[in-house]
């Protein structure tokens, strides 16, 4: 359940950063409220995952997983070029965070 925990509060993240583009610097309510209440779920579901896992696992996998989804995201939605060693870095990190989880096993 934890890393369900975990997945929701990548999301809620990314989501909410993306969403921070839209803001114009907080100048638009409902942009800026979701940019708000995604932090707020982000954190919740981070907490919830963390009463099984290692607080530096959850950390490390939630920065790793949501710099990725919010590239990818961000490169879909308002189609911002990466360059390929860009993509090359977040293979590096998709790498991280695949080690990461074949360390932990599931005896947390």
């Amino acid at each position: 359940m934890s890393w369900l925990f975990l997945l929701f509060g990548v999301v809620a993240e990314a989501l909410s950063h993306v969403a921070l583009k839209e803001t114009d610097g907080f100048s638009k309510p409902i942009p800026s409220l979701l940019v708000i209440l995604g932090h707020l779920a982000a954190f919740m579901f981070l907490g919830q995952a963390m009463k099984d896992m290692p607080v530096g696992i959850v950390h490390a996998l939630w920065a790793g997983l949501a710099v990725m989804t919010v590239t990818i995201l961000s490169t879909l939605i308002y189609r911002q070029h990466i360059e390929p060693t860009t993509w090359f870095g977040m293979a590096f990190v998709a790498i991280g965070v695949a080690l990461i989880n074949l360390s932990q096993g599931h005896s947390h």
